[in-house]
């Protein structure tokens, strides 16, 4: 079974043109730069919409899969 819907690839597509173009701008106002940050936008934006993207790791569940 898929970790992401469709709609959530779009998003995703959606914020690297826009971070190609320019126009992607990051919570503080600033530019993107980032291919990581572009698609880490994408899917919180994807989440805002209601699409299938597997929750955010936050925490403890972060770091232990960090340690491995």
């Amino acid at each position: 079974m898929a970790k992401y819907g469709r709609s959530a690839s779009k998003s995703v597509k959606s914020a690297m043109h826009r971070k190609k173009k320019g126009t992607l701008k990051s919570g503080s106002g600033r530019t993107v730069k980032s291919r990581k940050q572009a698609i880490a936008i994408g899917l919180s934006e994807a989440r805002e919409k209601g699409a299938k993207v597997p929750r955010k790791r936050t925490g403890a569940a972060a770091r232990a899969s960090k340690k491995r």
